[in-house]
Formats: structure tokens, sequence, C-alpha cells
């Protein structure tokens, strides 16, 4: 074991089952004494408490993640978890759905923004390139 409590472990396992074992180890290696409590926080809290909880499947974690974002304006966050839909079976069909929820929950902008976001990310991780 190595001294982290169960819930970072459980919460490091799960990062790396959504967003994949490359990111989290360049997460991981770019890591420094500044940002070690946050990244244990992230670890234990968001992907251990929140998306290691077994009453959703990670499609819909997935989904709702995407769709707040969106709706907050965190960009890189954003493009950062439409590349883990390759790893949580959100689909494209999935992510339209939901930002047409952002669009009329959280304004038209946000939405548009987003799906510009969205459809970059998905050309990318389709090898596409610039849409």
């Amino acid at each position: 074991m190595s001294g982290k409590s169960k819930r970072y472990e459980e919460g490091m396992a799960t990062r790396r089952a959504v967003l994949g074992d490359d990111w989290v180890d360049r997460a991981e290696a770019n890591k420094t004494d500044f940002d070690a409590p946050f990244q244990e926080l992230i670890t234990e809290a968001a992907w251990g408490h929140v998306w290691s909880r077994p009453d959703w499947t990670k499609r819909e974690r997935s989904m709702v993640t995407i769709a707040l974002l969106a709706a907050l304006g965190h960009h890189e966050e954003l493009a950062m978890h439409v590349r883990a839909t390759a790893n949580t079976g959100a689909t494209a069909d999935d992510l339209r759905e939901a930002m047409l929820h952002v669009a009329i929950y959280a304004g038209v902008p946000a939405a548009n923004h987003a799906i510009k976001i969205i459809k970059q990310t998905l050309s990318e991780m389709e090898g596409g390139g610039e849409t």
C-alpha cells in the first residue's frame, strides 16, 4: 500500500479508467509540492467520492460532467472530459443532447462555445484535426 487512503486508491483507479493511464501519468509527473495537496484532494473527492459511486454509470457521469463544465465555461476541462468519452462510453449523440440542455438551462452562448470545443475535440479524436 502506498500510504494513501482507501478512497484515494479507489479514486486513482477510477481516474485512470476514465482519463486513461497516459493522462494521469503526465499529471502525476508534473505534480509539484505546490499542487500535490490539490491533486490528492481531487483524486479523493472527485474521483473517489463522486465518480466511484455505483449509482450512475461512467457514461452518465460523463454526460453530466460535460454539461456542467460547458455551462460554467470551463473549456480546458471540457475538452479533457470529451476526450475521456472514449473510456466512458458517452457518444457524440449523448453530447449533442447534453448541449441542448445546456442551451436551455444555462444559455445559448455557453452551449454554442462548448459545441465548438466538442466538435474540435471529437475531430481530433477521430484523427481529423480541425473542423
